[in-house]
């Protein structure tokens, strides 16, 4: 097994209960929505538990939409053990926001039911079809940065060579981060769910 499918020693994640979470296999997901929020982020993370089992959830947080006129978007975090290689749950993702009533024939900047795209798969670097890119150039952005580190601190991003904590450190946003909506969706979509485990 090559370097770039096992998971690095700084993969480590903990949910918002101190869960600890390990690769391999581990896949940091950046959930968001802005139709029906609460409802369409509650229903990924039902999903994504009943197919992968435990998740860990960020807080989430409440954002402008980038790039275009709409509603606010909710924003969230999620971490899971993948039995699926990055392209096949890439495209098992793409399924998941179709079921939820995802438009793809509007522009990309656009309001939207529901957007989960995977940001790190252990330490890969690589670029699939479904505009699958490892790790995630919209890491730049507060709402996609602020929740992964709140639930994975000391994952090593495979090309800057730093923790997300210390990414998050050195942000733009750092004095004044993303506000937290009142939503939790650790506790709706986990409390039935067996802990991760190492």
């Amino acid at each position: 097994m090559s370097a770039g499918e096992r998971g690095g020693d700084g993969a480590v994640a903990r949910d918002a209960h101190g869960v600890a979470v390990r690769g391999p296999g581990l896949a940091l997901l950046s959930l968001g929505s802005n139709e029906s929020p609460e409802h369409y982020l509650r229903a990924a993370v039902v999903e994504l538990r009943a197919r992968f089992g435990a998740v860990a959830v960020s807080p989430v947080y409440r954002t402008p939409a980038v790039g275009f006129e709409g509603p606010e978007f909710l924003n969230c975090a999620a971490a899971i053990h993948s039995d699926l290689e990055p392209q096949a749950l890439n495209d098992w993702l793409h399924a998941l926001e179709d079921r939820h009533g995802r438009r793809r024939d509007l522009p990309r900047f656009s309001s939207r039911t529901l957007d989960v795209d995977i940001v790190y798969f252990d330490d890969r670097v690589m670029r699939g079809a479904g505009n699958l890119q490892l790790p995630r150039p919209e890491l730049k952005h507060a709402f996609v940065l602020k929740p992964l580190a709140d639930i994975a601190p000391d994952f090593v991003d495979p090309l800057q060579g730093r923790t997300l904590a210390a990414l998050w450190s050195l942000h733009a946003a750092f004095e004044s981060p993303p506000v937290v909506a009142m939503l939790r969706l650790d506790r709706a979509a986990t409390a039935d769910a067996p802990p991760l485990r190492d």
